[in-house]
């Protein structure tokens, strides 16, 4: 668990945050959408750390929860509208502290949640507005491994990436 910033839950955004923001459609009106692999680096580190991930979209797709399923996501909500709302619910049902809270989001559907919680990041390709209240903002672009920067740049500032990656997928060696 993070000593410095006691993160218990890791909310993450899809559309602009693990995605780059595009809507995809097959021939038959599928929504497609393109993850980067590099992110699972930083969803095994969380798990690793006993911090549990919630994926909140304001959309619902069935290769967002493909996805999510792949990385052993605790808690996955799609076309959740008011995630400020549901948050507050989400927490008072689990009884989480709001400061024991990281977020990653890009755009304004994310604001008012992320101005609820401890612990605020973005992707470099973000709103102005959500840039203007994080702790660290990216220099990835959504899409492109800007999740797992930001969870990778955390960890580091807590002294813990380098274990947290020689457990993972070195040990043994």
């Amino acid at each position: 668990m993070l000593q410095k910033n006691k993160i218990q839950l890791f909310i993450i955004d899809v559309d602009g945050t693990m995605t780059d923001g595009g809507i995809y459609y097959d021939e038959n009106g599928n929504e497609l959408k393109k993850f980067c692999t590099k992110d699972a680096a930083g969803f095994f580190a969380l798990h690793e750390m006993g911090v549990q991930i919630m994926v909140l979209t304001g959309r619902k797709c069935m290769s967002t929860e493909r996805r999510m399923q792949e990385l052993h996501v605790e808690y996955l909500f799609q076309n959740i509208k008011d995630k400020a709302s549901f948050i507050k619910k989400f927490t008072a049902e689990k009884k989480i502290n709001l400061n024991c809270i990281a977020y990653i989001g890009d755009d304004l559907n994310d604001l008012q949640a992320m101005n609820m919680v401890g612990y605020v990041a973005c992707p470099a390709n973000s709103c102005k507005e959500i840039k203007q209240i994080a702790n660290y903002i990216s220099d990835v672009n959504g899409g492109n491994g800007a999740v797992r920067d930001i969870i990778e740049h955390l960890l580091e500032e807590e002294g813990i990436w380098e274990d947290i990656v020689k457990k993972i997928y070195i040990s043994g060696v």
